[in-house]
């Protein structure tokens, strides 16, 4: 619950360049004030984030999209009044009150309205935008409690607003509507389907594109454990092979899923917006116990699946040294 005492907190930490974490229905956000530049460099040291990886620019409402983006297309007011406040975010370009900071340097700006009443009350009373990626560490995974962001981050984090378990569980879907045809670059908690119904044609997914966006990088979201993908019919082999290695192996699956005696499996739904809700905490969970590999059993590629499937290989993918 958000009192009006802890809301004057808030807004007055990000008056004054401290960083909050922020809740949303997608998950925790990170939040300064977009036009505080210190703040928002701290927002990069406290995460250990590139610099030239660009934030989303999180506001209160659509009505305040002119005074960042300075041109609007017709798309992107279709799917604003559709989707907004929502976890859909546009990619447009930029006016002069999206700095640097916040756009990594590049022409363009991400926007988005949360859909999360914490969330749009400190937007309201602030004023303004945050700038706020996931609160946790660079290319980790992502927080869907107040609880997580406490264990990742503790003390670097002026405040933490709890609003509770994150209800979407995955990042906001990002769409580029800054050239000439629509493009997802990255899909996330608002199904591709559900764009394409409101623009009434195909919208490609370009997750290798050359307007860099949050969560784009091969390498993201990722747990302790090394991460072993899997189409559900082949975990049980892949489970026995790793075993077979002398391999400390967890599963995440479906509870359909019949595993062979000691393979603890950590329960994602078959269904791909229960998947998308409980996936992150899964990871924290199964990280708990210190396996060296999860084999993740991946869901079906339609709606909040092909958003699942996106974030279970990037955590499988190489990882840079050191990370």
């Amino acid at each position: 619950m958000l009192t009006s005492d802890l809301l004057t907190r808030a807004v007055e930490t990000l008056k004054r360049g401290g960083v909050i974490a922020l809740p949303t229905e997608t998950v925790y956000g990170l939040a300064a004030n977009c036009e505080d530049e210190l703040a928002v460099r701290r927002v990069f040291a406290i995460k250990g984030r590139p610099a030239t990886h660009p934030l989303i620019v999180h506001v209160a409402r659509a009505e305040e999209l002119p005074s960042w983006a300075r041109h609007i297309p017709e798309d992107a007011l279709r799917l604003a009044k559709a989707f907004w406040p929502g976890p859909l975010t546009l990619v447009l370009p930029r006016t002069a009150r999206a700095t640097d900071a916040v756009t990594g340097g590049q022409d363009t700006v991400a926007v988005r309205v949360p859909n999360h009443p914490l969330a749009l009350a400190v937007l309201d009373a602030l004023g303004g935008g945050v700038a706020a990626p996931s609160a946790n560490r660079f290319g980790k995974v992502s927080p869907t409690t107040a609880e997580h962001v406490r264990a990742d981050l503790g003390d670097e984090v002026d405040l933490i607003l709890d609003g509770g378990p994150c209800t979407v569980g995955l990042e906001s879907t990002i769409i580029d509507l800054s050239g000439r045809e629509p493009a997802v670059l990255r899909p996330g908690g608002l199904p591709v389907e559900e764009l394409e119904r409101v623009l009434g044609r195909r919208v490609p997914v370009r997750t290798s594109a050359t307007v860099r966006v949050s969560g784009s990088l091969a390498s993201h979201y990722a747990p302790r454990a090394g991460v072993v993908l899997s189409e559900p019919r082949d975990v049980v082999s892949r489970v026995e092979a790793l075993r077979a290695q002398e391999q400390s192996v967890g599963v995440l699956g479906p509870p359909s899923l019949t595993l062979p005696p000691g393979v603890p499996r950590y329960d994602v739904p078959e269904d791909p917006a229960g998947a998308a809700r409980v996936l992150y905490m899964r990871l924290r969970e199964a990280d708990q116990q210190g396996h060296d590999v999860l084999v993740a059993c991946l869901p079906r590629a339609e709606g909040l699946g092909v958003a699942v499937r996106d974030r279970l290989a990037r955590a499988a993918a190489p990882r840079p040294v050191g990370g």
